[in-house]
């Protein structure tokens, strides 16, 4: 299963707010939040930005996301990862 974890990061002293999406492979891409979309939105820029940053070939308009652990950001996956009961 394929799944990007997303997370928010405040600003600091030299950069704003930022989001991060990475994958448990390596792959990783942080953007600037994008203040004009929703919180979910913001998430999902982070998670079309590493796509695109690393080139894979991932289908989007499957993907289905829920609240990461921590309670910083979510976790993106894709319907095709479904448990067979």
């Amino acid at each position: 299963m394929i799944a990007i974890h997303t997370k928010f990061i405040g600003a600091s002293n030299t950069k704003g707010d930022r989001i991060k999406a990475f994958t448990r492979s390596g792959f990783s891409v942080t953007i600037p939040y994008p203040y004009a979309q929703s919180y979910e939105m913001v998430h999902f820029e982070a998670v079309k930005a590493l796509i695109a940053k690393h080139d894979l070939d991932w289908n989007l308009s499957d993907m289905r996301y829920g609240d990461s652990a921590d309670g910083r950001g979510y976790v993106f996956c894709f319907d095709a990862s479904k448990v067979q009961a």
